[in-house]
């Protein structure tokens, strides 16, 4: 079975899944906020463009 992808210690509490803990959620939780976590997006050229248009 998986196990907590915080700390990847305890198998996930049905209360908290996919974490073991309220603590491991919140930390997960934060990342997010801190921008820890980001999609890393391409330059669209043509937004570019009519930047410099402006």
């Amino acid at each position: 079975m998986a196990s907590c992808p915080i700390c990847r210690k305890a198998e996930p509490d049905p209360k908290y899944k996919p974490f073991c803990s309220r603590r491991c959620s919140e930390v997960d939780l934060q990342r997010w906020f801190t921008g820890a976590y980001a999609i890393p997006a391409a330059l669209d050229e043509s937004a570019e463009d009519d930047v410099e248009k402006d």
